[in-house]
């Protein structure tokens, strides 16, 4: 197994959690998913994520993949 490298895709959750006025909590509950899976999301430290959730938390948000996430 190759040694563990930073990955380049960042997440923006934090902006797009501010711009809508929702909490981490709210979209946890919205989504169907833990705090604590969306935290790791949120921090960058998500190893992989199912589209099933990045859909859902994008349909919530009302934003695409590419607003959620980016790559460095």
């Amino acid at each position: 197994m190759p040694p563990e490298t930073e990955h380049a895709v960042r997440c923006h959750l934090d902006t797009l959690l501010a711009d809508r006025g929702m909490t981490l909590a709210q979209l946890a509950e919205e989504v169907g998913v833990s705090v604590v899976n969306l935290s790791v999301l949120k921090n960058g430290r998500a190893r992989a994520i199912r589209f099933s959730t990045l859909t859902a938390v994008c349909r919530v948000l009302n934003c695409s993949v590419g607003d959620l996430l980016s790559v460095d």
